[in-house]
This record gives structure tokens, C-alpha cells and sequence, in this order.
């Protein structure tokens, strides 16, 4: 039985043909550490982004050349692009020019009602969503004043105040976002925004941190909101490769049994019955599988005693020996094998799980 709670019901929008919100599947993104205007760079990360499952990306626009990189990375990518923008609202509308899918700007230092006006109507013109990015380090000097602090409401009140603004230039196509690097207070606000609008959300917790911390927070931070139904799109902020962060996202996702992409591995986390290295053996068949679309539950054990019975639920596993280790399917053992080729048996039974079932 799920715990996931219903979908809280939004509206949709599009970008890039990629649906957001209304029922949608929650779409996993992530943001480009390259130099935008290293056109070939920034090219050869978001197709290393694609081939594990990003499905929106975001691109750093810091000035005019970043904006003019935009032209030629739509070109060689397929993948929706968002541009980042802040302080410059020129930016934004040379992205837009550029041929970006999607803009996100932070209400906080984009400008006054002019600026923000001129970016609406590009937009609107050539039907490209917004974002509405609100980060507690950054929220208006007036709301800290008024709130006493960067607090989950002041964030609401300033995420409200920047949609209706934009809604009163005729703008509906936004989303919005409301993170802090706080998990609580990041989980308060988004509880908030979402009984007060039925806008389609982008959940995270920014500047989360290294892949450990980063991970538990937004593990957390995430996935408390999307048991509750709160949330449309993720992106997991770590600082690291951002392929990391799209694998971090689709392991929640597949974790609160959302979204089922590519292989689940359960794996011992070993004792003084192991006599394999369970450790590089588990890296080994991660790597192999990194872009594999298949859901399919693989166990990877380290003791041939215990380990089909306590991994009986998965899919196709192995468990190591001394010298030797088992090939077993939902528990029940097929055959022995050699140590050394235990991974080589799982990755082909694998293969042969994905063309029986039609993936890959």
C-alpha cells in the first residue's frame, strides 16, 4: 500500500513539450556547471544529462555571450532548455531570442515592474513559461523587515507577489519555486505556497551540499513533499556532477514508487560472511547500468546463505562465496557460478530481462 498521498491538482504548462503539472509524471531536471558560452562543453554535459534521464536542463546566463550560446546549444541538443537569469533582465529577453524553452528568474534582484514587464511580454509573445525562483538568501528587503527573518512565509508572500505581478501583465504560463537551505523551513514554505495556489511547483532544497549531505537533505526535503502530493518538478542540488543529482532524483522518485526508471539494486551492506569484493562489484554493475531505462529490481548480495532469502522480492541477483556465488531469480537459485564472472552473468541476465520485456 502507498503512502504517497494524491496528487495535490495543479495547472499545466509546457516546456518544450515536456507537460508540467495537472497529472503530469513529476519530470526530474538538473543545471549545467559548465561555462554556458563553452558551447561544446555545456553540449557535451547535457548529453551526458539526457542519457541518464534529465528532462529539463538549466544553463547559467551571467552576461550577453552566455544569451548568444543558447543558439547554438538548441541546435545540438533536444533536450529543453531553461536559461538562469539574474540581475540583468536584458538577459532574459536575449535567451528568449536565442531560442530558449523556458526562463527562470529570481524575484529578488530581477528588477523593478518595468523590467519584469518587458521580460512577460517577450515571453508571452513567443508562449515560453517562467519560472519564479524565490531563495531565502535572496527574498526583498521589505519581506525580512516585515517577517522578522527569511522565514517560510516571507518566502510565500514574495513568490505571491512576483506571480500576481507577472499576472498583471497578462502572464500565466509560471511555475514557481521556494527553497531554502534548510529542509524544515524549505518543507514549511512549500506546504504553505501549495494550499494557496494551484500553480505547478518545482521542488528542492538549495545549496543542499556534497554528495552525502546533499543527498539526505534532499531526500528529505523532497520526498516528505511528494509523499504529501506536493510537487511537479525536482531538481536535486548537489555539489557535484550533475549527472549525480539526476541519479539522486529518480532514486526518490523510485523510492516513494512514483516513478520506476531504470534497474533498483539491493545490495547487503556486508558482515564477516563476505568473502567477495561486494563493494567494487556493486560499483561495477552501477556503472554498466547507468543509462538503462529497464525497472527491474536486481539484488546484489554478499552471502549465498542469507542472501537469496532476504533479497527474495528482486527481479535477478547474485550472491558471492568463497571462490564461487549463485545466480538466483526472486529468491530461488538457478545455477552456481564462478566468483569472477558473477558480474558478467548478472549484466547478460539483465540484457535478457530488457529484451523480454521490450526495454533497454
Amino acid at each position: 500500500m502507498s503512502i504517497v498521498a494524491r496528487r495535490s491538482k495543479t495547472r499545466q504548462i509546457s516546456i518544450g513539450g515536456v507537460r508540467i503539472g495537472d497529472g503530469a509524471p513529476i519530470t526530474v531536471q538538473s543545471m549545467t556547471n559548465t561555462f554556458t558560452h563553452d558551447v561544446a562543453a555545456t553540449v557535451a554535459q547535457i548529453h551526458r544529462l539526457e542519457a541518464v534521464g534529465c528532462e529539463l536542463v538549466r544553463v547559467a546566463v551571467p552576461d550577453q555571450a552566455a544569451a548568444e550560446a543558447i543558439s547554438s546549444i538548441r541546435k545540438e541538443t533536444s533536450i529543453p532548455l531553461i536559461a538562469d537569469i539574474h540581475f540583468d533582465y536584458r538577459l532574459a529577453i536575449a535567451s528568449l531570442k536565442a531560442g530558449a524553452d523556458g526562463l527562470r528568474i529570481n524575484p529578488g534582484n530581477i528588477g523593478g515592474t518595468r523590467k519584469v514587464s518587458a521580460v512577460a511580454r517577450e515571453a508571452r509573445e513567443r508562449g515560453i513559461p517562467v519560472r519564479v525562483g524565490v531563495n531565502a538568501g535572496s527574498l526583498e528587503k521589505d519581506l525580512v523587515r516585515k517577517h522578522g527573518g527569511c522565514t517560510a512565509q516571507a518566502m510565500v508572500e514574495s513568490a505571491l507577489r512576483h506571480v500576481e505581478l507577472l499576472r498583471s501583465f497578462d502572464f500565466h504560463d509560471i511555475k514557481v519555486s521556494i527553497k531554502a537551505s534548510d529542509v524544515l523551513r524549505t518543507v514549511e514554505a512549500y506546504r504553505l505556497l501549495s494550499s494557496r495556489t494551484d500553480i505547478p511547483l518545482h521542488v528542492g532544497v538549495t545549496e543542499a551540499g556534497s554528495l552525502y549531505s546533499g543527498t539526505v537533505k534532499s531526500a528529505l526535503g523532497i520526498g516528505i513533499l511528494l509523499a504529501e502530493g506536493i510537487g511537479d518538478t525536482i531538481r536535486v542540488s548537489l555539489t557535484r556532477d550533475p549527472v549525480d543529482e539526476v541519479r539522486v532524483g529518480y532514486e526518490i522518485l523510485k523510492a516513494l514508487k512514483i516513478r520506476q526508471r531504470g534497474p533498483e539494486i539491493v545490495s547487503c551492506p556486508t558482515c564477516g560472511r563476505c568473502e567477495i569484493d561486494l563493494f567494487g562489484i556493486v560499483e561495477r554493475v552501477e556503472s554498466a547500468l547507468l543509462t538503462s531505462t529497464t525497472p527491474v529490481q536486481l539484488a546484489i548480495m554478499g552471502c549465498v546463505v542469507n542472501g537469496p532469502g532476504e533479497a527474495r522480492e528482486a527481479d535477478i541477483g547474485i550472491a558471492g562465496g568463497k571462490g564461487l556465488g549463485i545466480l538466483f531469480k526472486k529468491g530461488k537459485v538457478v545455477r552456481k557460478v564462478e566468483e569472477q564472472r558473477l558480474v558478467d552473468v548478472l549484466l547478460e541476465e539483465v540484457k535478457a530481462y530488457e529484451v523480454k520485456h521490450g526495454k533497454g
